[in-house]
């Protein structure tokens, strides 16, 4: 048996996403928009859902149809694998301004769970094949130059229901339904992290890898003319902060060397000054 792991490897995983997120490189009107999928457990070895496509509709829109797809590629998605606080990094990219009302996941027929007995079982999709799996936003405001993470809470022990006629003779595939309960949980990422380096000519890139999660995030700028450098829109979490000199010192004075810092933590709401770094 062969269960995708995309998640460490492809779209939806964190390290691929490297987010820029010096102030500088953000385009004017656009917010960032994360969108992540955590899991209630259930009792399966496996539950592997093919997502298609993922989309969002704006308030503003005039058309009721008017939904606008988000960058993600068709993956195989082991939902048991993001449980106790993980999450998987399905979208991370930069978006409009403004308001949100729905958010809606096409699923493809390649769904299915291992059960506890080790066997492959089909999960057929009533309406999440077609018109998709719809999720109502309440006040998912998009604001500029701000972080809008929804985080999919997806519930297997209700969301997959055994067939009541089903027979273990006859259907070995058809025994579960899918019929997704998924919590949405919506809010904005105010998190930052600042400081200065020494000297400021070393120039270096400064990469933040929130490391208090199974597959880390790695958000990156780079320091002025002056030192200093400030990240934006990080969330919580601890961090280990990397310093990369691109420059070299003049000769005869003392070499620009990398630093690491660890243990650095961001709190929602809250920019973490971590003050001077030598790089001496």
């Amino acid at each position: 048996m062969t269960v995708f792991r995309p998640l460490a490897y492809a779209l939806l995983s964190a390290p691929l996403w490297l987010a820029a997120c010096s102030n500088d490189n953000d385009s004017a009107g656009n917010a960032k928009l994360e969108v992540r999928l955590m899991d209630a457990p259930g009792d399966f070895r496996s539950v592997v859902l093919d997502v298609r496509q993922i989309e969002v509709h704006k308030l503003d829109e005039g058309n009721p149809d008017g939904w606008q797809t988000l960058p993600f590629q068709a993956q195989a998605i082991n939902v048991m694998e993001y449980v106790n606080g993980r999450s998987a990094l399905l979208v991370n990219t930069d978006f409009a301004a403004g308001d949100l009302k729905e958010i809606r996941l096409i699923l493809g027929p390649g769904s299915y769970v291992i059960g506890r007995d080790g066997q492959r079982y089909d999960l057929k999709t009533p309406s999440g094949q077609t018109s998709g799996v719809k999720l109502k936003l309440d006040k998912a405001t998009l604001r500029d130059r701000e972080t809008y993470q929804l985080l999919l809470d997806f519930d297997v022990a209700k969301s997959i229901v055994e067939r009541g006629n089903w027979n273990p003779i006859n259907d070995k595939k058809e025994r579960y339904l899918l019929k997704p309960v998924v919590r949405v949980v919506a809010q904005d990422i105010k998190g930052g992290l600042r400081g200065t380096v020494a000297p400021a000519a070393a120039l270096p890139q400064v990469l933040a890898i929130r490391s208090s999660i199974t597959t880390p995030d790695t958000f990156s700028t780079t320091a002025d003319a002056s030192g200093a450098f400030q990240l934006y829109a990080l969330p919580s979490g601890t961090y280990r902060v990397e310093f990369y000199p691109t420059t070299a010192a003049p000769t005869g004075q003392p070499v620009y060397k990398p630093k690491i810092l660890t243990g650095i933590t961001v709190v929602n709401d809250q920019s973490t000054n971590i003050g001077q770094v030598s790089l001496n």
